[in-house]
């Protein structure tokens, strides 16, 4: 899909396009506390990177604490939140919610997961931010599962998430949404 909406008004998405059956770019990304993290590629443990537009956002808040209480639980994978906010806004915010049970990265610096995902928002009042987007991503690397949420100011459809985790052998009994 290269176009979602906001608030109903058509928006363009830039960037690669990554399909199911990619392979998931490594993209570097800066955590909370200013330091490098890694995401895609092949790893220990099955991910899930899941773009908001801002952290400092209703939906993208209730988005993060449901991902934490819920999915960050489970040690079969790792999940990361992914914005274009600065470290220090993750950090504010994570301190502030008890967020603590999964990672926050920061794409400020160059745009390069938008880009590579195909997730950076065009033509309209968010340009430049990213979508509200999730992509699971199985041990080898490769994109076991996309989700672009059509309406930018609605939540993900969290049973699709977790029946994609459990499709992939990594959903432990924490494993819910």
């Amino acid at each position: 899909m290269s176009e979602v909406t906001f608030k109903g008004t058509p928006v363009s998405l830039s960037g690669n396009e990554i399909k199911v059956g990619d392979k998931a770019p490594i993209i570097e990304l800066v955590g909370k506390d200013l330091s490098k993290i890694k995401v895609g590629g092949a790893k220990e443990k099955v991910q899930i990177l899941v773009t908001v537009p801002s952290i400092d956002t209703g939906v993208c808040a209730t988005q993060t604490r449901k991902f934490n209480q819920n999915a960050g639980k489970n040690e079969l994978v790792e999940l990361t939140i992914i914005s274009m906010d600065l470290p220090f806004a993750f950090g504010r915010f994570c301190g502030a919610e008890g967020i603590e049970n999964i990672r926050v990265g920061s794409d400020f610096d160059g745009r390069k997961f938008g880009q590579n995902y195909g997730v950076v928002l065009k033509d309209c009042p968010l340009e430049g931010l990213l979508a509200r987007t999730v992509f699971v991503v199985d041990k080898n690397g490769v994109v076991a599962y996309k989700q672009i949420v059509p309406e930018i100011t609605t939540e993900p459809d969290y049973s699709a998430i977790q029946e994609a985790v459990k499709k992939l052998g990594a959903c432990n009994c924490e494993c819910s949404m």
